[in-house]
């Protein structure tokens, strides 16, 4: 490999990266408009794992808008990403697939007690399929792979008369 495709090949790492980034924040975030922008005129999303829809990227921000609301605090943590380049099935261009683990606190709204606990936390997979556009590269698919969810116990004090 030379110096020239070696860098090339940083750089689009760093790029994909980047995509990934900006559509875990634009989820915590609430920003319907920077999600829909993260992905190809075609791209789809599939929540149905997680107890969601799966549709195309205009579809899924209406539906994340209306489900996000009931948790107002949400921090998605996108870990150990495993990036690989090359054709998708049917695809001409520069493609990459994305696959990383998840991690997601979040608090239901109207929460109350001062705790900074998380109410509801689950985890799993995310796979990801980019596409390299003339706009830089964007999502062409998402599915969700959850694993795992938990909503902690509560423990309250009894009512005193």
């Amino acid at each position: 490999m030379t110096q020239r495709v070696e860098l090339a090949t940083v750089m689009a790492r760093l790029a994909v990266d980047e995509v990934v980034t900006e559509y875990a924040v634009a989820v915590d975030d609430g920003d319907w408009t920077a999600y829909r922008r993260l992905f190809t005129p075609d791209g789809r999303a599939d929540y149905r794992s997680a107890g969601g829809i799966e549709g195309d990227a205009g579809r899924i921000a209406g539906w994340l808008s209306q489900t996000m609301a009931l948790f107002p605090m949400r921090q998605h943590l996108i870990v150990n990403r495993r990036v690989r380049f090359g054709p998708l099935e049917q695809d001409t261009g520069d493609t990459a697939r994305v696959r990383a683990d998840y991690v997601n606190p979040m608090r239901f709204a109207g929460h109350d007690g001062g705790s900074t606990e998380p109410d509801f936390v689950c985890g799993g997979r995310y796979d990801f399929a980019l596409l390299r556009t003339d706009e830089g590269w964007r999502l062409r698919t998402v599915v969700v792979h959850e694993k795992w969810r938990r909503a902690p116990q509560r423990h309250t004090e009894p009512a005193t008369p």
